[in-house]
Parts: structure tokens; C-alpha cells; sequence
């Protein structure tokens, strides 16, 4: 998947997690070309962010793919520069997962005008390649 970028031709700076077992396969699974969420292997229920064990029967979860489609659910337009590294404008969006309806992200949109932004937006997730994260950003579906 193409990597979103600002005008410079640049990838934009982000601000990247720290990995730790438990969320690795989320920020990593871009690498060959996934969205990867956790997944109760009892009671089959999504969770996001990553957990232990599953709040719904204290099952053991495992990362699954996802089909890295949604709808935004809400977002915000970032005008102030809150960070140095990172320019605005951007886009900071809740994307509900068509996998389960409780199933949301906080993510990027990019390829997107904010003015183009609106709540029930079908998007799909797009990778950004930083070092070993892909980081998941979303980008309305044509």
C-alpha cells in the first residue's frame, strides 16, 4: 500500500510506540499487508487496544486479521501544533471496525480534505512504514 506523504514527498513524522509483546502484532502486522487485532479464541469477541485476557470471559487472545475496512465514527480537525515533529493540519479519527460494532480505533485519515470529513465515512486502513511499525491510517474508500 502506498505511504500517505506531505507535499515535500516526504513521509509525514509521527510519533511512534514503544512495542511490547502484547501490541507488537498490531503495529507490525502491515509488514505483510494486515490489519491484526486481538481475538478471544473462546468467545470470539474483538478487543482493541490490546489486553491480556479477554473482558468478556477472561479467554486468551490471539492477533487475527481484520479486513481493515470501517466508517468514521467521529474525528477532529488538529490545527495547533501540539508536538514539533508533527505539522498540522491533521486528522485524528474514531474508526468503528466493520467486524464488531464496539470494535474502534483512534487512527489518522489521510488522503482525505477535512472539509470531504464527515461521520459514517466508509474509510479503509492504509500503512505507513516507519523503521519495523507500520503504523494503520485510514483513508475513505472511493
Amino acid at each position: 500500500m502506498d505511504e500517505p506523504q506531505d507535499p515535500s514527498g516526504s513521509p509525514p513524522t509521527r510519533i511512534l510506540p514503544t512495542l511490547t509483546d502484547l501490541d507488537r502484532p498490531f503495529w507490525t502486522g502491515g509488514a505483510g499487508g494486515s490489519l491484526l487485532v486481538q481475538r478471544c479464541g473462546s468467545c470470539r469477541r474483538w478487543a482493541h487496544p490490546p489486553v491480556a485476557a479477554c473482558a468478556t470471559c477472561g479467554g486468551t487472545m490471539r492477533a487475527e486479521p481484520v479486513a481493515g475496512t470501517g466508517t468514521v465514527f467521529t474525528y477532529t480537525v488538529n490545527h495547533q501544533q501540539f508536538h514539533p515533529e508533527v505539522p498540522p493540519p491533521y486528522i485524528i479519527a474514531i474508526v468503528v471496525l466493520d467486524e464488531q460494532d464496539d470494535l474502534r480505533l483512534a487512527a489518522n485519515i489521510v488522503h482525505c480534505e477535512p472539509s470531504a470529513l464527515a461521520c459514517g465515512l466508509p474509510v479503509r486502513v492504509v500503512f505507513e512504514q516507519q523503521g519495523e511499525v507500520y503504523v494503520p491510517l485510514f483513508e475513505p474508500v472511493a
